[in-house]
Formats: C-alpha cells, structure tokens, sequence
C-alpha cells in the first residue's frame, strides 16, 4: 500500500516542521513520494537525498489559470530544486469552453519541459467540476499530450476522489497511463477500493494511519482533513 502513496502536504498553512515531519515519515513508511508546495520541494530533496522517496510538487495549483509560460517556469524551476514528479492543473476553464488545443499545448508545454529532465507529469482534471463527458475529453487530450498520469482532484474544489471517476479515466486512458486518486481519501477501505477501480497512485494526507490499517495496527483510520 505505502509504495502506492503520494504522501500529502499542501494546505497553505503548512509550516517547515510539519514538512520534516512529512519527510520522515515517508522514509520510515516508504511511500512512493512525498508532495508538497513548490518552496518546499528542495528542503525536501535533501531530506530525502538516498532514499527511494521522490519529491513530487504541484504547477499551476490550485486553479489550473496561470498561463503556460509560467507553468514551464515553475516546472522548471521544481526540477532545479530536486523534484521528480509534478502534479500540474490543467486549464479548466479552457476545457470547459471547448478551447481543446489550448488545453492541449497547455499540457505538452509541460511535459516536453518534465521529460526533458526524466520527470513524470500527472495532470490535475478537478473532476468535481466537470461532466462524465468532459473528463473523458480532459484524459483523451491529457494523453495526446503525452501526460504520464491523469489525476482526479486538487482536494481544494468541489469534490474528491470516486470509483466512478476512476473506472471512467481508466476506461479512456487504457492500461499503460497512469491515474491518480486524490481528494478526500481517508480511510484504507476507499483507498483499496479506488485501486480496484484502476488507480495506481493514491494522494492522502492520511497515508500513515491508511498503512497502519494495511497492517492491522489501527482498524481505520481517524479522520483527516482533506489537502
């Protein structure tokens, strides 16, 4: 279960303790990253230097309505400061008025910076905003794109994480794309349940207690606010 947690801290608030807290606990837990603001990303590069953890960070969040030059830079920049993945917002709002190349390019622009460098792109839907049939063209165009992963949510909108929309954007990217489950994921039962439906990364801020579960030294776990 760790190997599959995108172990979270992205609430506004978060303090340099809680971040070193967050790192520790992905090495004594092994989860498969941690994922944090950008101005953390290279405190947490060193706190993590010879582990197996990678430091994912987010672009473009929480609203996706930057523009794409500023996304590349801040892709560019997090690659600087040691990141390894990055969890970037689509341009809602551009899906939603039908602007499909600017999502596209939007999206390419970051991948061809990431890739360049070997870092893995998830791009962000916030699924809570949309209809079944624009998150089906958001996963065909992320894709196309050339994303490594579709995600469902910021945890900052309307809605988190469903088994509908993780059957749905597993069904339209096929088996070789990622998808991320994140948003409102607190217990190990609906994680279990969200990686049945297709998803093979989950982002939690509950992942310690979620993994305590797994191994039966909690039954579930308490209840955690959403990043």
């Amino acid at each position: 279960m760790a190997s599959l947690i995108d172990h979270t801290l992205l609430k506004p608030e978060a303090t340099v303790e809680q971040i070193d807290r967050l790192c520790n606990e992905a090495k004594q837990y092994r989860f498969a990253s941690v994922c944090v603001n950008p101005r953390y990303v290279e405190r947490c590069a060193r706190a993590l230097a010879g582990s197996p953890v990678r430091v994912c960070t987010v672009i473009g969040f929480p609203l996706g309505a930057t523009t794409t030059k500023v996304k590349v830079f801040e892709t560019v920049q997090a690659i600087g400061h040691g990141a390894h993945e990055v969890d970037m917002v689509m341009a809602i709002g551009a899906l939603r008025g039908r602007e499909y190349h600017v999502v596209a390019d939007d999206i390419r622009a970051v991948t061809d910076a990431a890739h360049a460098s070997g870092v893995l792109v998830k791009v962000i839907l916030e699924t809570g905003l949309l209809t079944d049939i624009e998150k089906i063209a958001a996963c065909i165009l992320a894709v196309r794109a050339g994303a490594d992963f579709v995600k469902t949510s910021t945890g900052f909108g309307p809605g988190g994480a469903t088994v509908a929309d993780i059957r749905l954007m597993r069904a339209v990217v096929g088996p070789t794309i990622g998808v991320k489950a994140s948003g409102g994921i607190r217990s190990l039962t609906m994680a279990q349940e969200l990686i049945a439906a297709g998803a093979t990364r989950i982002g939690t801020s509950a992942g310690v207690a979620i993994v305590q579960a797994s191994e039966g030294m909690v039954s579930e776990p308490p209840h955690s606010d959403t990043y």
